[in-house]
């Protein structure tokens, strides 16, 4: 996953239903032509072409895919009672966490592993409450399995009370807990709920006195998808989407911000109370409940290749020194041992141990994530050796941030893309042109994740469209990873993510059907397609300016902003407040005739001037003051989002970024600390330039882009003998639209189609409405070999027309 999901965005189409005129039109409407070349079949398709990316972002896992309904069950999020409530009934009792590293260490916790626990000194009655992640989804009739660890001290007998709870205060099962010993021992009752309700809870309650010590207090229902330990309507939300590879653990998550946060899969496999967890890069901790283990059998469950990505060895602010590579080189032995070992191997029988004597088969594995230059590649280099030499048969995946090492060439390169829905729609034919004797690739995460609302049509329509680039060119692109998966709503980390969830329902995005319609209908044999009619032309967008930083300060002075005739469209001396500007992030004032952000936070942004201005000049003074980057200048600025940008001293003060939108340009470079630089950007049409004390830094052009309003692939599919075609509609309107089989025999004339579509570009699922914008299926009847279609504006169609097979 991106560490930076700032939005390179480029110019809009025009968007069916939107109030905002955005500035783009079609050409005169006529009438598109698709050909496919049935006689003359292409490449095979890979079968892993379409996948998903798994990553706990925002609480999916801890939260619930893993359906654990206790919120700190270990009480290792912090040395307070987090997510626990206690109340003392006679205000005599006390409890508090014990973190064996700094308090009594003289008394030991739960295991080597685990190092705090709950410790209650109990005078009188005492109640415990947690109510889970955002409530606990309790099913009437369902069984519930609750378990924890205890250990009394200076004499505590007394049963403890356990209850299931309705936000109602209705009691809805209870067991009882008792006979503690005074070394630490697992209790477990079963509790069976006698109604439901959505935001249940938690309380563990008695009457008694001494001290009695707690540790992972797990309360997790009976009934899980396959039985194994996953909540069973979100997995058969990704079973659905017949994925067929399964990316995991994550991107950030695999690095870390730091080494102590990074992914260390030996940490999470094992008996639940000996795995470590761990603070992620996305703010909480995480329990490891799904470990590697379970990613493992996860993806077999779902019938998805495992494609494990494993540390390099590098975090996002450190990297190991090279003579201390061989723990991280036996990591990534030790996995593959694990995944595929046989059962009398080291590994292999601790899989075996853990239930699964038979090997997992894992054919793929990534050597780090989102990393790049010279030390990725020294330590890709060193991995990628062992591992060849070991274990020929896997597939290896290198990073390509930047540029994918070279030295073992990779099998695979991993490419990333996030943006808007028209960047995806306008570079749907990105590997058409792709040089076929480099690496293949991967596209390991892959979303519209700007102008789609939550996750709107016209985002499912620029993935679609971008799928099918992806399948006309398989030849290449091997592999495909939309990201990511899973969000609780009530943590949104990632702006925009497939499945949405809350401890009782859930819903997918429009893109979920999506993708769901390229995996079930993908074809085992590419034919070739030509497009030809009702071309889109774009153009480009007006707006006003902004600045910006990241992880740094910096200070902005005399700036003005000139129209191409030479009319002042905006002036300041910064002698006055900027009360009306629009401020993202980040500590902005106006003090003595200068502009200063001083908060060294990420993204720190602040636009002014008028959504309708075209070309004009800015000018200003701008110099950095301390932290890692330098100065942003943002132009043909929107709303915050929709805007291109020139970055000075980016990458920690290692580069310079100028970005059109439709493309990026970065060089090497540098800016001074406390020095006053003159900025320039020139705004002009399709050009840009941009100056430092009046030398021309970066220059970047686009020409008018023309795309079809309709992207296409085809497919034949062996086992049934369909011609399958997915069509994209990327206008606002209908197109009708004649599709030529050329050279097929044995058409029957019947078929069907499966329109995925709404009413306006903008509609969204949501959790009253999970199914507002989901795909129809009629039946389609034509003769001879062709036919006329009206595709509507903003739609994918799935067309299967079937042959005599």
């Amino acid at each position: 996953m991106k560490k930076d999901i700032n939005k390179h965005l480029v110019t809009s189409l025009l968007l069916c239903g939107l109030s905002t005129v955005l500035n783009a039109q079609t050409t005169k409407a006529g009438k598109a032509k698709i050909t496919v070349e049935v006689n003359t079949p292409g490449h095979r398709i890979p079968s892993t072409l379409f996948g998903s990316f798994f990553e706990d972002i925002n609480h999916s896992t801890d939260g619930r895919l893993y359906p654990e309904l206790i919120r700190n069950r270990s009480f290792e999020d912090s040395d307070t009672l987090e997510n626990w409530k206690f109340i003392n009934q006679n205000d005599a009792s006390k409890a508090s966490v014990i973190n064996v590293d700094t308090l009594y260490p003289q008394v030991g916790g739960l295991n080597v592993f685990n190092r705090k626990y709950l410790s209650i000194e109990a005078k009188g009655e005492f109640k415990l409450e947690n109510y889970g992640f955002w409530g606990m989804n309790i099913v009437k009739g369902n069984s519930y399995t609750f378990k924890l660890a205890t250990r009394r001290v200076e004499g505590f007998n007394t049963p403890l009370k356990v209850s299931i709870v309705s936000a109602a205060g209705i009691e809805l099962a209870n067991a009882e807990v008792k006979g503690f010993d005074e070394g630490w021992k697992y209790y477990t009752v079963s509790l069976t709920a006698t109604g439901s309700d959505p935001k249940a809870h938690i309380e563990i309650s008695a009457k008694g006195n001494g001290r009695l010590h707690m540790d992972m207090i797990s309360l997790m229902p009976d009934q899980t998808w396959k039985n194994h330990g996953l909540r069973t309507d979100l997995a058969e939300a990704f079973n659905a989407m017949q994925t067929k590879v399964f990316r995991f653990p994550g991107g950030c998550w695999v690095e870390g911000d730091s080494f102590k946060q990074m992914h260390n899969w030996k940490k999470t496999i094992g008996n639940i109370d000996t795995r470590t967890s761990s603070w992620n890069f996305w703010g909480y901790n995480a329990t490891q409940g799904l470990g590697y283990h379970e990613y493992l059998q996860l993806a077999e469950d779902l019938g998805a290749e495992p494609l494990f990505c494993i540390n390099v060895g590098m975090s996002h602010r450190d990297f190991v020194p090279m003579d201390q590579m061989g723990q991280w080189v036996q990591d990534a032995l030790d996995a593959i041992e694990y995944a595929n070992g046989a059962e009398n191997s080291v590994w292999g029988s601790i899989r075996a141990k853990n239930g699964h004597p038979k090997p997992f088969n894992m054919k793929y594995i990534e050597i780090g994530n989102e990393n790049g230059g010279d030390q990725y590649a020294e330590r890709w280099k060193l991995i990628a050796n062992a591992i060849r030499t070991k274990y020929p048969d896997i597939t290896l995946i290198a990073n390509s941030w930047g540029a994918y090492p070279k030295d073992p060439m990779p099998d695979l390169i991993d490419e990333h893309y996030y943006d808007n829905p028209e960047w995806f729609i306008l570079n749907a034919d990105k590997y058409d042109n792709y040089d076929r004797k480099s690496p293949k690739i991967f596209v390991g995460e892959y979303a519209v994740t700007s102008k789609t609302g939550k996750g709107n049509l016209r985002g499912a329509i620029g993935e679609a469209a971008w799928m099918t680039g992806l399948e006309r060119n398989s030849d290449v692109v091997n592999m495909s990873a939309y990201a990511p998966l899973f969000c609780n709503v009530n943590h949104r980390a990632w702006p925009i993510n497939l499945i949405n969830f809350d401890s009782q329902h859930w819903y997918g995005l429009p893109g979920y059907y999506a993708q769901q319609l390229f995996a079930q209908n993908q074809g085992t044999v590419s034919l070739p397609v030509k497009v030809a009619g009702a071309p889109l032309l774009a153009f480009y967008e007006k707006g006003g300016l902004g600045f910006g930083t990241s992880n740094n300060s910096a200070e902005f002075k005399d700036l003005k902003v000139l129209a191409s005739d030479g009319r002042v469209l905006f002036q300041s001396d910064f002698t006055k407040n900027i009360d009306d500007w629009q401020k993202t992030a980040g500590e902005w004032e106006v003090k003595d005739g200068v502009l200063r952000q001083s908060a060294t936070t990420v993204n720190a942004s602040v636009f002014f001037g008028d959504k309708s201005w075209t070309d004009y000049t800015v000018t200003f003074k701008g110099r950095k003051i301390s932290g890692e980057n330098g100065i942003q200048i943002y132009f043909r600025n929107q709303n915050k989002e929709d805007q291109m940008r020139w970055e000075i001293g980016c990458n920690k003060n290692t580069g310079f970024t100028l970005d059109n939108g439709f493309s990026k340009q970065i060089i090497p470079g540098s800016i001074e600390t406390d020095r006053w630089y003159d900025i320039k950007v020139e705004v002009k049409g399709g050009t840009i330039k941009a100056y430092l004390d009046g030398k021309l830094i970066q220059e970047i052009s686009t020409p008018n882009l023309k795309t079809n309003s309709i992207c296409v692939s085809a497919a034949n599919d062996e086992l049934s003998g369909d011609i399958i075609l997915k069509v994209v509609n990327a206008a606002p309107g209908n197109l009708k639209t004649e599709i030529n089989l050329s050279g097929a025999e044995k058409l029957t004339g019947k078929g069907k189609a499966i329109v995925l579509t709404s009413a306006t570009p903008l509609d969204e699922n949501t959790m009253e409405q999970p199914t507002k914008v989901s795909p129809k299926t009629e039946n389609v009847k034509f003769s001879g070999t062709t036919l006329t279609r009206s595709f509507p504006g903003n739609s994918l169609t799935i067309l299967r027309l079937e042959t005599q097979h």
